[in-house]
């Protein structure tokens, strides 16, 4: 490869802090910025989890800290950039992956199923709490580090469904009882397209970039039937593997898209193509 192509995806001397990091695609991430040379904070609400992908990280050779934190409590994030700030000085890659998701199970179930008429209040609000506020915390608390950089690369997780209505037909068994992807996914997915516009446009005139990176359905050992109703609406024909993110998430968060802000890097397999 060429030495300057391939010094554009390089993070050699930055940090990055990833949420949601011991999750599905969260652990991904981590182990890419961490391969391309950044030290990584690993935030996830599971101790355990941020534990084994730091632990991981390490391994391999590379830099990394878990962190153990509840995005939604604006103390405990505070703590984790101040220890950010302490430990490495800088802050240059925030990536908002942490998110409350139903997944199809291996036998077909949806958590948090509901009908839309009955869904929780409770489920509603809580929800909103980790998808939407808790970015916003999160983003709020690494943005006054990178303003005072006046540089960073912040990268929001969204989702197809923030982009079109779940097709609920991929989610029914025949002879059971519906059952539906939540309204809540939707909802704060697509909001967090409208944040990821309105803070690139506030970061106007600095180098402070705000993009978003939108997978369509990554395979995780999910029911059959379900494998292949979503694969059918895919223009590729199957589902995502989980490594099929990273070199997006690596292109959005290095040099190679210094001049990308505001935008939504769409990676479905054609899901929203047809």
């Amino acid at each position: 490869m060429d030495e300057n192509l391939s010094q554009l995806f390089s993070l050699e001397g930055r940090v990055a802090l990833v949420t949601g990091g011991a999750g599905l695609l969260g652990e991904q991430f981590c182990r890419t910025l961490a391969a391309a040379g950044a030290a990584v904070a690993v935030v996830d609400l599971s101790a355990e989890g941020a534990q084994r992908v730091a632990d991981a990280i390490r391994a391999a050779g590379g830099q990394a800290h878990p962190y153990p934190t509840d995005i939604t409590d604006p103390a405990a994030v505070r703590a984790v950039v101040d220890d950010i700030r302490t430990r490495w000085h800088r802050l240059d890659v925030l990536v908002n992956s942490a998110a409350l998701d139903p997944k199809v199970s291996a036998t077909g179930e949806v958590r948090s199923a509901g009908a839309f008429e009955d869904f929780p209040l409770t489920t509603w609000q809580q929800a909103l709490d980790v998808n939407l506020t808790g970015t916003f915390i999160v983003t709020q608390a690494a943005a006054r580090l990178m303003r005072a950089q006046n540089k960073g690369s912040i990268i929001n997780i969204c989702s197809t469904y923030g982009l079109v209505g779940p097709d609920q037909r991929i989610y029914q068994k025949p002879g059971q009882p519906p059952q539906y992807k939540p309204v809540y996914y939707t909802v704060t997915k697509a909001a967090v397209l409208g944040f990821t516009r309105y803070l690139a446009t506030y970061y106007a005139g600095t180098e402070i970039r705000v993009n978003a990176l939108t997978p369509g359905g990554v395979y995780n050992h999910q029911d059959e039937a379900f494998v292949k109703a979503y694969s059918a609406r895919t223009v590729l024909g199957r589902m995502a593997r989980k490594d099929e993110m990273n070199g997006a998430l690596l292109f959005l968060a290095s040099d190679a898209s210094t001049y990308m802000t505001g935008a939504n890097l769409i990676v479905d397999g054609g899901w929203t193509a047809w």
